[in-house]
């Protein structure tokens, strides 16, 4: 089953329908209170990212299910091409890091500024370590995944960034709920797709 599909319009608009949306399929597909709002607290965190993704251009939000396999899908058309120097971003900083890569929902975002940035893409060492950890790139369409990120830090656990990184995980809401978040970019198309079994 797929839900309508939801073009993004404005902020305030989006802030109700989206989990609207969500609240339509949960009664539509008679899910239990606690798998509705966890559908529900899902969509809310997918809102989260939208003032960041809509700068690229225009999207569109859905919900797929097969079964008890659910997809909320986020889908953005960047309207320019995105290249910077994030060098010389972060220069401007007083740690030389960006201050906004923290929480799971600014890493998704940055994620996103990474694959669209063509110098991030060919560049060998990556300033954030939570990006290369979630990392796929597969003939030209590259993606991250939470899943990934969870398991490579799970591997690497010895360092003190990666204690702060774990913290960070068990207090984010769509770390514990989502089975896995998907980023992907080809071209300009950048897909989001939160992954969650009930």
């Amino acid at each position: 089953m797929r839900s309508n599909t939801y073009t993004l319009e404005q902020f305030e608009k989006d802030y109700d329908r989206i989990p609207a949306e969500a609240e339509k399929v949960a009664v539509y597909n008679s899910l239990a209170p606690k798998a509705a709002l966890r559908l529900r607290l899902l969509t809310e965190e997918l809102i989260c990212m939208l003032p960041q993704l809509l700068t690229y251009g225009d999207g569109k939000f859905w919900i797929e299910n097969e079964g008890t396999d659910y997809e909320l899908h986020l889908s953005v058309n960047a309207k320019d091409h995105f290249d910077y120097d994030m060098d010389k971003v972060l220069s401007v900083s007083s740690t030389g890091k960006n201050a906004a890569a923290k929480g799971i929902i600014n890493k998704i975002c940055i994620a996103v500024d990474c694959m669209l940035n063509d110098r991030a893409r060919l560049a060998k060492e990556d300033p954030y370590t939570f990006y290369t950890m979630g990392m796929t790139d597969h003939s030209g369409s590259m993606s991250w995944s939470l899943m990934s990120y969870k398991n490579n830090l799970d591997q690497n656990t010895e360092d003190v960034h990666e204690e702060e990184a774990w913290d960070e995980l068990e207090k984010s809401i769509i770390a514990n709920l989502a089975d896995d978040v998907v980023v992907g970019v080809l071209g300009r198309k950048i897909d989001i797709v939160i992954k969650k079994t009930f």
